[in-house]
């Protein structure tokens, strides 16, 4: 029972840290993997909270009017596509290559995000008109990296829509709904495979699910960054005992 509320609870953090910019799933993950699943299972599991997360947090911002569905519609057609070469590939590497690949895109991804890159060229290109190709280019991209691993995926997907000329909030929004589009495809080439743990994932589902819905209060209000620090540091220590493990 205690890991299971362990597991709701990560969840929770995770949905939040997810729509607020990304990441959650370096904390998901791992989690799951050390509660005993196969690495390629808790990748598939993970994809759960994944999908119930991004329908609850499309739905807030769609509820908040800050939806442009122009956006979506460029962005959600490559990433499909591109997320089906990555599930393929994700489901045929072996177990222990996917833990290693893993430990070092949380490491990566970390440190890549301590940097911020994105904080400086967003006030560069605020008033930088829509790239219909950056966006389209960008999320086939996002949707080969989403299907094999997701964990991080969020960052990239910012990288892109902020490279395309969208603020932080459209971006967000932008992301959830391509997430959504291209998780239900992922999730159900890992089912097929029998890559999926069921009951860990609704619970997991459950904690996301909530957390979704304190993310988009949080970036609608543009209030997130006081959760950066303990989750980079989380991260980090998860990614030491992957490695070591």
């Amino acid at each position: 029972m205690a890991q299971y509320i362990l597991l709701f609870m990560v969840g929770l953090v995770a949905g939040c840290l997810n729509v607020i910019a990304g990441g959650g799933s370096f904390l998901t993950i791992p989690l799951l993997i050390f509660m005993g699943l196969p690495p390629v299972v808790a990748n598939g599991t993970n994809r759960v909270g994944i999908l119930c997360q991004n329908i609850a947090a499309s739905y807030s911002f769609q509820r908040h009017k800050v939806v442009d569905w122009r956006y979506v519609r460029w962005a959600t057609g490559p990433a499909v596509i591109g997320a089906l070469i990555g599930s393929k590939v994700a489901i045929t590497i072996g177990d222990e290559m996917f833990k290693n690949i893993l430990a070092v895109l949380m490491i990566v991804v970390t440190l890549w995000t301590l940097w911020d890159p994105l904080k400086k060229k967003l006030a560069e290109e605020k008033d930088k008109p829509f790239n219909r190709t950056a966006l389209t280019i960008g999320f086939f991209c996002v949707g080969i990296y989403g299907g094999f691993v997701q964990a991080g995926v969020g960052f990239m997907i910012l990288a892109a829509t902020t490279m395309a000329g969208l603020d932080l909030v459209k971006g967000n929004a932008v992301k959830v709904l391509s997430i959504l589009a291209y998780t239900i495809l992922s999730l159900a080439i890992f089912a097929m495979e029998g890559k999926v743990d069921w009951s860990l994932g609704l619970i997991l589902a459950a904690g996301t699910m909530l957390g979704s819905q304190i993310g988009v209060h949080l970036t609608v209000l543009k209030g997130h960054h006081w959760i950066k620090k303990v989750v980079t540091v989380t991260v980090i220590i998860m990614a030491i005992k992957l490695i070591v493990t």
